[in-house]
């Protein structure tokens, strides 16, 4: 029996996944996977920490359309939850539960729409892989840790399911994330000249980024590159110079810049105030909207959602396993689309639309169909 989209979401969202034991979600599809007649494989980056590999007729002449999505989830946050946040009760059109939106909902549509067409009875001129991945919202290690699997098979286009609202987007910002690292030499308070204070020479840096403009040109669906100076740590107590102090930095870039370019760049400003290392690298993804499948992503998805563009390609700021993937699979056409509202990841009481749900499914479903029937 296949699984329904809603209770599958509400399974998904029950098992605990912040930072840990995907593979224990995992566990909930694969079956459903296996009795639909995928071959499925885990690939385990740490223990405990996986990425699911189903494929269904995926040795076809035509590479297999990918569909893909991470289980992995944020913190809950210091706020109080007004609602269970691993119960997933439903209240009218939405459904309350960490991960809802970011992205478990994208996930159980991916499944339920690639389960409705393998058991459609008929031979497929193309198959379909789905890669459902661990660790994403750290850095893309699962994705990452899947590579030595991926590499070697061909692929067709990808679908990414995080949140999208039910639109397509043709792309998303790469991220750039540093961290800036002063030596001191500690000394007494009550004598700071006998030391050397790493929190000025942090300062002094991050005075530096603050006033650092990109002269890259704004691209046009995801606008000027970014950087935000996120957190700035020095010194152990107060009546001592600190002799070490750490920031970091998060950088949003678009297509064509070079991140080695930007960090060699930020590094000369700084001087020897301090040291920046990366801490997660990952680049700008983008699909142009006139490409053939792309167009027919959107195409069907204005149709389920009744739901038109203005014509204006769209791509998120936030990053997605297709930096990883994307590249590795042989820089194939890239699409972001799922039922989750971009807003309501990782807040407290995030929520999905139940009525997205199934659009999303109808949708990935349909575009599996094109693809694979045609």
């Amino acid at each position: 029996m296949s699984p329904d989209v809603l209770s599958l979401t509400r399974e998904l969202v029950a098992v605990d996944t912040i930072d840990r034991d995907e593979s224990r979600t995992l566990a909930v599809v694969a079956p459903h996977l296996e009795d639909a007649g995928f071959d499925v494989e885990t690939v385990e980056h740490e223990p405990g920490r996986g990425t699911l590999i189903a494929e269904w007729h995926a040795g076809t002449d035509t590479p297999p359309l990918c569909l893909s999505g991470h289980v992995d989830t944020v913190p809950l946050g210091d706020a109080e939850w007004s609602r269970d946040p691993f119960r997933a009760e439903p209240e009218g059109d939405r459904l309350y539960g960490r991960g809802t939106t970011d992205m478990k909902g994208g996930v159980a549509a991916i499944v339920c729409a690639a389960i409705g067409v393998a058991r459609s009875g008929r031979m497929p001129r193309a198959g379909l892989r789905l890669v459902l991945t661990a660790a994403e919202e750290t850095g893309s290690h699962g994705a990452r840790g899947a590579l030595g699997v991926l590499r070697d098979r061909p692929s067709g286009p990808l679908l990414i399911a995080e949140p999208t609202a039910g639109a397509v987007f043709h792309g998303h910002k790469g991220a750039l994330w540093l961290s800036a690292r002063a030596e001191g030499v500690t000394a007494h308070g009550s004598m700071p000249h006998l030391g050397e204070n790493a929190v000025y020479k942090l300062a002094r840096a991050v005075g530096t980024f603050e006033r650092f403009v990109f002269t890259e040109q704004a691209h046009p669906a995801m606008g000027a590159p970014t950087l935000n100076v996120g957190t700035f740590r020095g010194g152990l107590n107060t009546n001592s110079v600190p002799d070490s102090a750490v920031a970091t930095v998060d950088i949003r870039t678009v297509p064509g810049q070079d991140h080695a370019a930007i960090t060699e760049n930020l590094q000369a400003r700084v001087g020897g105030d301090a040291s920046l290392e990366p801490l997660i690298d990952l680049p700008a993804v983008w699909t142009d909207p006139a490409d053939e499948w792309a167009a027919a992503v959107t195409a069907i998805a204005a149709d389920v959602t009744g739901r038109r563009s203005d014509g204006d390609p769209r791509a998120a700021t936030y990053f997605t396993d297709a930096s990883v993937l994307t590249p590795a699979l042989g820089g194939v056409p890239t699409v972001v689309c799922g039922p989750g509202e971009p807003e309501l990841a990782h807040v407290t009481d995030e929520w999905v639309s139940i009525a997205r749900l199934h659009e999303s499914e109808e949708t990935f479903r349909r575009v599996a169909e094109a693809y694979c029937r045609a």
